[in-house]
Parts: C-alpha cells; structure tokens; sequence
C-alpha cells in the first residue's frame, strides 16, 4: 500500500539482474513480518539477541574474530518491496528519497548492520550478536570487522 508522497519505478528491479551473489549464511533472529523493530536501535531495546548461521564452507574466514568485537553484517532484505524511488516513512518529516532513508525497501534490498559478537563457535560457523532488526532466515552476503580509525569519518561529530 502506498502512502500520500510515494513514487515508483515504472519496473521491478529484480529483473534486471546484472551481478552475481552467494548467500554466505543466514540470520536466525525472533523476528518476522509484523513483529520486527524498526531499526537496529530499536532492536537493542528489546534486549532481543540474534546468531548467524553460515555455510559451514565459510567458517574458516571467521578467524581473527573476537566476542565483544563490532562487525558489520551485510544481508538481503529478501523479502523486501523493491521499487519505491520515494517513500513517506510512517515516522513522519514527509516524503523522502529511497536513498536518505535506512529502509528495507530500495531497488537493491542490501541492509547494513552494525552488530556486536556475543558468541563465537567458529567451528560450527554460528556468531551470536547482541541485535538485528532482520527477520528469520534472512539470507547474509558478507561480515566485515568494524574499524573505528576506518569507519567513522575524519573529525566527524554526530552533533556537528
């Protein structure tokens, strides 16, 4: 159902598949369609932690990897709409571009967490996190280590 302010593609992105991907594993959580949080913060708030399962073929290249340590978790909103350039998010400030928003819906369905290990059993492949707002099964196309010296801009200030 569209909202006042939205605009569509005229096509479905999904068919127009130019990349290949692989699904490296996938993210065991509580939530489904209807009950997830809207956000990662939000997540956080339920005290909700998560796992991620990967193929086992993967478990090597989780070495290196500590608990407490933050990571990024790259997944595919799989289940996700695909074709809003414009939306109006349900938390107000009107009608904004797919591209200000953190939303599921964008022609690419790619969702970016950044999470903290709880757990690690790099034998089985399985990383216990603190939170995700991703639903049950979502598939996971990479993990990537958290560096602040590499992730947070030069001299940049939230409050700025």
């Amino acid at each position: 159902m569209r909202r006042e302010g939205e605009i569509a593609l005229p096509f479905d992105p999904a068919e127009r598949i130019e990349a290949g991907l692989t699904f490296i594993g996938h993210v065991r959580s509580p939530w489904a369609k209807g009950t997830a949080p809207k956000n990662l913060r939000a997540a956080r708030e339920t005290g909700r932690g998560a796992r991620v399962e990967l193929d086992p073929a993967y478990a090597p290249a989780l070495a290196g990897l500590e608990v407490g340590q933050a990571i990024q978790l790259i997944y595919w909103v799989d289940r996700g709409e695909r074709d809003l350039l414009v939306q109006t998010p349900a938390h107000g400030r009107g009608p904004r571009g797919t591209f200000a928003l953190r939303s599921p819906v964008r022609p690419n369905p790619i969702a970016l967490g950044t999470v903290v290990i709880t757990s690690l059993d790099m034998p089985a492949g399985v990383i216990g996190i603190d939170a995700t707002d991703a639903w049950d099964g979502t598939p996971v196309l990479d993990i990537k280590p958290w560096i602040d010296t590499v992730d947070v801009p030069p001299g940049w200030r939230p409050d700025a």
